[in-house]
C-alpha cells in the first residue's frame, strides 16, 4: 500500500513540475516577437503546414525542393517590409497557432480564419485573402449530391481544428463530420468512399481538380459574410505593433491588387510540381526522411538505453531521493502518449531554451524510450537467480563488480528480445515527430501526397522502406541473441 502511495505522489509531483515550467516559461514567451526584436535578429519566423496547395505547398520546380504558394508570398512580403529574411517553420496545421501563441513563431499563416475562439489566444491581422467555402466530391457521387443540402445524414470530411470543420459541425448537426490532419488524408478519404464530400475553401478544390479528374465541386450553402471565412495572419496576443506592421503590408497587397499575381505565381509552380508525379521523381524526398529517420532513432536508441539503465538502478535504489524522481518520470511517461510527450518538449521546454525541432523530436523520442528500457533492465535485473547474487557477494566482489561481471552479462540475455522490440518500435514510433516538422519519411509522405495528388503510391513507398529497415534489423537482431543463446 505504501509503495502505491509512493509512486501516486511521484506521478503527482511529476505532472505538477512539468505544468509549473510551462507556465513559468510562457510568462516570457511574448516578447522574443516584438517589432524591435525581430528587426534586431533579422528573422521574421511563419509557422505553416506546407500540405494545402495553393495556400502552401512544396515546390520542386527546377529539381530543387522549397516552399511555395499564396501564403509564402504574403510572407515574404511581410519579411522585405520588415526589412528582415523570412523563416519558414514548417509543422501540422494544428500547431501552428500553438508555436505563435508561445513565442516559438512570430507569425503563423495559412488560410487561417480568426473564429472567436482562436482570438481569445492569438491577435489577428486584417483579412488578407477570402476563397469561399466548397465542398470536393468525387464526379460519381456527384450524381447522387447534386447541392449541399442534401448532404444532411452524409458523412462529411473536413480538417481537424479547421473552419470548415467547425461550420460543418455547426451546419450540418444530424451528418458525421470526420477530422484529419492532413488534406490529402482527406481526399483519399473521399475516393475511397469513407466519406461523401470534404469541406474546403475554393482555391484548393480548384488545385485538387485541376490534377484530378475524378474530382469536383458543388458550393456551400453557409452564407457566410467575408468576415467569417477569410484568411488571416495570427500573433501573439497583446502584440499590436507586430499586428500593426501586418495589417501596413496586407493593404500594400491589396491596393496593388498583387493577390491575382499571387494566384499566378502559386499556380504556375504548382504546375510544375504536379508536371511528374511518378514516385521514382520523389527519391530524394524518401531517402532525406529515411536519413533523417535512421538518425533519430540511432542517437534514441544510444540514448533510451544509458538513460534507461540509470532509470532502472535510480528505481531499485533503498533511497528515496533517488528511487521517487526514477519512479515519477517512468510513470508519467508511460501514462502519456508520445505525441504529446514531443509537443511538450518542443513547445514547453522550448519557451525555456530554444531547441530545433529535430533535437526536441530525438530528446523527446529518446525520453520516452528511456521510461520503457528502465522496466526492460529492472525486469531482466529481477529475473537473475539470487543464488547468483549470493555466490557474487561469496566471491568478494564489491557492489559495482558484482552487477558488471555476474549479474548484467545474464540479464542481457533475458531481455535482449523485449530490447529488440523496443529499438524497432522507436522506429516506428519516431514517425510522430512530423507533427513538429521534422523531415523524416513520415513528413516527406506527407509532402510528396500534397504534391502529386496522390493518395496511396506515396503511402506505399514508405510502407515498404519502414517494412525493409524493420525486416532487417530484427533479422540482425535474431543473430546476436542466437549467439548469446548458444555461446558462439
Amino acid at each position: 500500500m505504501e509503495k502505491k502511495l509512493n509512486r501516486a505522489w511521484a506521478l503527482i509531483i511529476g505532472t505538477v513540475l512539468i505544468a509549473l515550467a510551462i507556465l513559468i516559461g510562457q510568462s516570457s514567451a511574448q516578447a522574443d516577437s516584438s517589432v524591435a526584436s525581430i528587426k534586431e535578429r533579422g528573422v521574421l519566423k511563419v509557422a505553416l503546414s506546407p500540405d494545402y496547395p495553393p495556400f502552401e505547398f512544396q515546390s520542386k520546380a527546377g529539381g530543387q525542393s522549397e516552399d511555395a504558394g499564396i501564403d509564402i508570398q504574403v510572407a515574404q512580403k511581410i519579411a522585405k517590409d520588415l526589412g528582415v529574411k523570412l523563416q519558414i517553420m514548417n509543422m501540422s496545421f494544428a500547431s501552428v497557432l500553438v508555436a505563435v501563441e508561445i513565442g516559438k513563431a512570430d507569425l503563423a499563416i495559412g488560410g487561417i480564419n480568426p473564429t472567436p475562439a482562436r482570438r481569445q489566444n492569438v491577435a489577428f491581422s486584417d483579412y488578407y485573402y477570402n476563397g469561399g467555402q466548397v465542398f470536393l466530391l468525387t464526379k460519381e457521387g456527384a450524381k447522387q449530391l447534386k447541392k449541399a443540402s442534401q448532404l444532411s445524414g452524409k458523412t462529411i470530411g473536413a480538417q481537424s481544428s479547421s473552419l470548415q470543420y467547425k461550420l460543418a459541425k455547426d451546419k450540418y448537426t444530424d451528418s458525421k463530420v470526420v477530422g484529419m490532419d492532413k488534406s490529402s488524408d482527406l481526399v483519399l478519404a473521399l475516393k475511397g468512399k469513407k466519406i461523401d464530400a470534404m469541406g474546403i475553401e475554393k482555391p484548393v478544390a480548384e488545385a485538387y481538380i485541376e490534377n484530378d479528374h475524378s474530382l469536383t465541386m458543388i458550393p456551400a450553402d453557409y452564407n457566410l459574410s467575408a468576415d467569417e471565412t477569410g484568411a488571416a495572419i495570427a500573433a501573439a496576443k497583446g502584440n499590436d505593433e507586430l499586428i500593426n506592421e501586418v495589417n501596413k503590408s496586407i493593404n500594400e497587397i491589396k491596393s496593388q491588387n498583387l493577390m491575382k499575381t499571387y494566384l499566378k505565381n502559386a499556380a504556375h509552380k504548382l504546375k510544375d510540381t504536379t508536371a511528374n508525379t511518378s514516385m521514382l521523381h520523389y527519391w530524394q524526398y524518401f531517402l532525406n526522411g529515411l536519413l533523417y529517420t535512421l538518425y533519430i532513432s540511432v542517437w534514441a536508441i544510444i540514448g533510451g538505453m544509458i538513460l534507461g539503465a540509470i532509470l532502472s538502478l535510480m528505481k531499485m535504489s533503498a533511497w528515496k531521493v533517488l528511487n521517487w524522481p526514477a519512479v515519477s518520470f517512468i510513470e508519467v511517461v508511460r501514462g502519456t502518449p508520445i505525441m504529446v510527450q514531443i509537443l511538450l518538449v518542443y513547445f514547453g521546454l522550448g519557451l525555456l531554451i530554444n531547441i530545433p525541432a529535430l533535437t526536441a523530436g530525438i530528446i523527446a523520442v529518446t525520453l520516452n524510450s528511456a521510461a520503457y528500457v528502465a522496466e526492460i533492465i529492472r525486469g531482466g535485473i529481477n529475473a537473475v537467480n539470487k543464488g547468483q547474487f549470493e555466490a557474487a557477494q561469496s566471491l568478494g566482489l564489491s557492489k559495482k563488480d558484482q552487477y558488471r561481471f555476474v549479474i548484467f552479462p545474464q540479464a542481457i540475455k533475458n531481455i535482449w528480445p523485449a530490447l529488440g522490440n523496443e529499438f524497432i518500435s522507436i522506429i516506428k514510433e519516431s514517425s510522430i515527430v512530423s507533427i513538429i516538422g521534422v523531415t523524416d519519411l513520415v513528413y516527406e509522405l506527407n509532402i510528396v501526397k500534397a504534391d502529386t495528388y496522390r493518395g496511396v503510391a506515396p503511402i506505399v513507398v514508405v510502407m515498404v522502406i519502414y517494412f525493409i529497415v524493420t525486416f532487417g534489423l530484427g533479422r540482425l537482431l535474431g543473430h546476436f541473441e542466437r549467439k548469446m543463446k548458444y555461446g558462439n
